[in-house]
């Protein structure tokens, strides 16, 4: 019986906070070029009193 290497595969997956450090500077860039921030906080706000608080 032949040996053969175990080699392990990539599957192209990344970890979760692999792909949110890889997309938040972006997300902060364009909140900075488009001026975003008061979106933002509208947005954050709307939900936390959807949520009641």
């Amino acid at each position: 019986m032949a040996h053969t290497a175990h080699r392990t595969r990539r599957t192209g997956r990344r970890h979760p906070l692999v792909a949110t450090a890889m997309a938040l500077p972006l997300a902060v860039l364009l909140l900075v070029v488009f001026d975003g921030w008061e979106t933002v906080a509208t947005q954050a706000s709307s939900v936390g009193v959807m949520l009641g608080r």
